[in-house]
C-alpha cells in the first residue's frame, strides 16, 4: 500500500496541521511517512499545501509531481492541483469557495460541504477535522483511533480538552460523504 496525498488550500484553514495529523496517525499505525509542507511567505490567508506518503515500504522521495489523492480547499489549488491528479485518482474538494467546480472524467471526485457543516457546529476551527473526516471515510487510510492519537501526540496538552469536539468533527465529515 502506497498512498500519495496532496491537500492545499489558503494558510488558516488547517491544511498543514491536517497533513501532520494524518502523519502522526499512519506512524501510529506503523506505516513509513513522510510530511512535506510549503507554504507562502504570508501564511494565514496565502496559499498552502502538504505532500503527505503513506506506505507499508519506505519511501524513496517524498517529492511528486503527481498524486493519488488531491484533498482541494480553494480554488487556487483546485486550479493548480486537478491536472496533478493520476488517472483513476481522487480529488476531494470543499465547496465553499470554488467557482469552477472540477471537470475531469478519469477521476473520482467528491464534493464535500465541510464549511457549512462547521456553521453547524458553530465551531469554524473543526474545519480541517472535518476534511480529514471525509478523506478518511473516502480513503480509509488509517483508523479514526489513530487519528485521536495522533491528535494527542500534536496538540499541546492544554488543549487536549478539545480533542472530544475534534472527533465529532471527524464523525461530522465522514457523514458528509455521499
Amino acid at each position: 500500500m502506497k498512498e500519495e496525498i496532496i491537500i492545499a488550500g489558503f494558510g488558516g484553514q488547517g491544511v498543514l496541521s491536517m497533513g501532520k495529523i494524518l502523519a502522526y496517525a499512519a506512524l501510529m499505525d506503523n506505516l513509513e511517512v513522510t510530511w512535506m509542507p510549503s507554504y507562502g511567505p504570508e501564511q494565514r490567508g496565502g496559499t498552502a499545501n502538504v505532500t503527505v506518503i503513506l506506505s507499508d515500504q519506505p519511501i524513496s522521495s517524498p517529492v511528486l509531481d503527481t498524486y493519488d489523492t488531491a484533498v482541494i480547499l480553494n480554488q487556487q489549488s483546485l486550479d493548480k492541483f486537478e491536472s496533478k491528479v493520476k488517472p483513476g485518482g481522487t480529488l476531494i474538494y470543499d465547496s465553499y469557495g470554488i467557482h469552477k467546480a472540477p471537470s475531469r472524467t478519469d477521476i473520482n471526485i467528491y464534493r464535500i460541504d465541510a464549511m457549512e457543516a462547521t456553521f453547524e457546529m458553530n465551531n469554524a476551527k473543526t474545519y480541517n477535522m472535518i476534511v480529514l473526516g471525509s478523506l478518511l471515510k473516502i480513503k480509509g487510510l488509517v483508523p479514526v483511533e489513530s487519528v485521536i492519537k495522533g491528535l494527542k501526540k500534536t496538540l499541546p496538552e492544554r488543549h487536549h480538552h478539545l480533542i472530544p469536539i475534534n472527533e465529532d468533527a471527524i464523525t461530522r465529515g465522514m457523514n458528509l460523504v455521499k
